[in-house]
């Protein structure tokens, strides 16, 4: 088959999977486990050819299709990866407390902000406007109900970026994110956001240090 014939084809099989086209986009259009899939490609042909000859050549040998994934709601993506932290990589019960916490925030923003449900419908755009959202909030301090709340701080609202990012981070290892498509968190470059305010750091003076030690016992 000449390129010219090709090119001028709206549609194309290699095996199991079907390559179409519409308008300059092509699309791969297969049958997994009773459920058809059609995945977008782009405008590029070749590409497509080759995504349909890997996804036939693991449909063939039974295993997943290269664009298929499993969509998982965000609560539900949460709670799997904090039962997978607690009860396979045995991580401290301290340490699961304050992934739940900062991944709370995640759930009051797609519920009373943006209900996006998906993890693969969570975009860099809604992880935009979740830092956002994050710096309008007031916090407790020590997480008490009855503490003083105040703004969350730099430092604090980092961990929160850094936390959702590592869960996103299992979604995509895990396949819960559509295929190509970029951890959100990663696209807004956690790492370049400044710590322009955090929690005073207490320094004891030299008398103070003296007052402590002559109180000691030996």
């Amino acid at each position: 088959m000449s390129r010219a014939t090709v090119s001028r084809r709206s549609s194309i099989r290699i095996g199991n999977v079907k390559i179409y086209q519409r308008g300059s986009i092509w699309y791969l259009c297969y049958h997994e486990n009773g459920r058809r899939h059609r995945p977008r490609v782009g405008p590029n042909l070749e590409a497509a050819r080759c995504l349909a000859a890997e996804t036939n050549a693991r449909l063939e040998s039974g295993g997943a299709g290269t664009l298929t994934f499993e969509p998982l709601s965000i609560p539900d993506l949460r709670q799997r990866w904090l039962e997978h932290h607690e009860h396979v990589l045995r991580s401290s019960v301290n340490t699961i407390n304050r992934y739940r916490t900062a991944t709370e925030h995640l759930l009051n923003f797609i519920r009373d902000v943006r209900p996006v449900k998906l993890a693969s419908a969570f975009t860099a755009r809604d992880a935009e406007s979740f830092v956002r959202y994050l710096r309008t909030l007031e916090v407790a301090p020590n997480g008490h109900a009855n503490s003083r709340k105040r703004r969350l701080l730099d430092k604090g609202l980092k961990y929160v970026l850094e936390t959702c990012r590592a869960l996103f981070n299992d979604a995509a290892k895990r396949r819960h994110l559509s295929p190509y498509s970029q951890n959100p968190f990663s696209a807004i470059e956690i790492d370049r956001i400044p710590v322009e305010e955090s929690k005073a750091v207490f320094v004891s003076t030299p008398e103070q240090e003296r007052l402590f030690l002559e109180a000691c016992d030996d």
